[in-house]
């Protein structure tokens, strides 16, 4: 059976951010890193060891740790 459902919640950084509902990702692996485009630059994460629920299902909450920019 496939989860497709979000498995993160992301913590502090722009208010912005691309896909569906901001906040809340899938990602394939919760220990590494997230690198989320977004417009001229990546929006950087790093997992924490907090969880939060949210409609019923217990997310790794994930923080922000600044940008990059994309070289032009």
């Amino acid at each position: 059976m496939s989860d497709i459902g979000p498995n993160v919640v992301l913590r502090g950084g722009p208010l912005a951010l691309p896909g569906g509902n901001p906040r809340f990702h899938r990602v394939h692996d919760e220990e590494s890193p997230l690198k989320l485009a977004n417009g001229n630059r990546y929006e950087h994460f790093r997992p924490t060891a907090e969880t939060e629920t949210h409609a019923g299902r217990r997310l790794r909450v994930f923080e922000w740790t600044g940008r990059t920019y994309v070289a032009e």
